[in-house]
Order: C-alpha cells, then sequence, then structure tokens
C-alpha cells in the first residue's frame, strides 16, 4: 500500500508503509468502522471519566479512545467477565414455578385437527307442541373412542361475543377436534324425564364416522341461531 507524503520518503514519492503503519491504519479503519454500526451510548459498561479517557466498568480497564474500548470488548477478559456476570444474573435471579403444561387426567395433548362435521335439525313433539332441536356431530378420529362432552353456556361466560342476556350457547367437544358451539334463544331448556336425550355410539364409524346426538326441547318456544 502506498501513500504520498510517508515519513522516510521524498515528497511525491509515495513511500511504502512499514508493517507497524499498516496494523494502525487497519486499526484505525476498524474502529472508524464499529463506530459507524455501534453505538456505544447503549452499553452499560462504557464510561467516559474526567480525564477524558474511557473506562470499562466490567474489567476496570482504561482506554485512549472509543477504537481502544471496542477492541477490548472484543477480548477474551471481557467475554469472559460477561459470561460471568450472566451467570451470577441467573443465579441471583428468583426461580418462578410455570404451571404444568401435562394433563392432570394423564393423557397426552392432542393436536387439534379441526372441526367436526355437524348437522342442527328443528324437530317438534307431535303430543306436547315443544319445539327442540336435535344435533348430530360426527367425530370419526375421535381420541380413545370416548364420549363427546357438551354443555350449555351463558351469554356472559363466553368471550367471543358481546353478552346478550337473549342468548345461550351450546357447546361440543372432542379431542383431538376444536370445541364448537351453537348460539341458541336464551329459552328454559326442558330436564325433564326422557326430555333430553343423548346417544353415543363409537362403533357407528364403521359405515358412518363415529356420531354424536343430542336432542332436546325447551320449555316454551326457542331456535338456534347460528
Amino acid at each position: 500500500m502506498d501513500f504520498q507524503n510517508r515519513i522516510g520518503s521524498k515528497h511525491g514519492g509515495g513511500g511504502v508503509m512499514s508493517e507497524a503503519q499498516q496494523n494502525v491504519a487497519r486499526r484505525e479503519r476498524l474502529r472508524k468502522l464499529a463506530l459507524e454500526t455501534i453505538d456505544l451510548s447503549k452499553d452499560p459498561y462504557f464510561m467516559k471519566n474526567h480525564l477524558g479517557t474511557y473506562e470499562c466498568k466490567l474489567c476496570l480497564t482504561v482506554h485512549a479512545n472509543e477504537g481502544s474500548y471496542l477492541a477490548h470488548t472484543q477480548g477474551k477478559k471481557h467475554q469472559s467477565n460477561l459470561g460471568r456476570r450472566a451467570a451470577k444474573e441467573a443465579a441471583a435471579r428468583p426461580t418462578v414455578a410455570l404451571p404444568s403444561t401435562s394433563n392432570p387426567y394423564g393423557k397426552r395433548a392432542a393436536i387439534k385437527i379441526g372441526r367436526p362435521g355437524f348437522r342442527a335439525t328443528k324437530v317438534r313433539d307431535p303430543n306436547t307442541d315443544q319445539f327442540g332441536l336435535l344435533f348430530q356431530i360426527e367425530y370419526p378420529e375421535i381420541a380413545d373412542k370416548s364420549a363427546p362432552l357438551h354443555r350449555f353456556m351463558s351469554a356472559y361466560e363466553q368471550k367471543v361475543d358481546a353478552p346478550d342476556r337473549n342468548y345461550q350457547y351450546l357447546l361440543f367437544a372432542a379431542e383431538p377436534y376444536e370445541t364448537i358451539a351453537f348460539k341458541l334463544e336464551s329459552k328454559e331448556v326442558d330436564k325433564g324425564e326422557g326430555r333430553m336425550l343423548s346417544n353415543w355410539d363409537s362403533y357407528v364409524s364403521v359405515l358412518f364416522g363415529s356420531l354424536f346426538i343430542l336432542n332436546f326441547f325447551f320449555g316454551g318456544g326457542g331456535g338456534l341461531q347460528g
């Protein structure tokens, strides 16, 4: 690498840099490049003292300029101290017990595979003239062939729609399917003997897929909203 006016060379002769001078120039280029890409103000261990020099508060070293400090941060001493500080802070940090993700019933959590197929049909009892609903939910891939669960939920329990006392929700759940819900008018369900019937036969899957059936009647009028 040739430069003009190098010490020991004639004016305009472009004297050749010595190895030491090349090292100085290389360090200077690296310093300028580092200062362009690194914000030392965000370094918690960088400090400028009253003498105009720079200190590393982690290693208690003094540096003549920013470039010297940057070179120090890449060295073995600084990196080792960073590792020890991180380990010390980790040991002093209180341990927080995380909630268990295991199933309390001993069953392995299943990956959801989507919504089950379903059919909702309006029915009417010819004897009492009560209006009701018949649900048929298909679960061909149900886990362990166990019976699906269902329950009625008030509008104030759910978090999807704005609460409306005029409606209630009917939920069906079975692993590994997503839980599905139906929005119903908030009418009292007739829970008398033989007025709410459910049937689950996992062996129906041979021809039709496992099918869960729920049939119930309202005490008065009532309907399915969606």
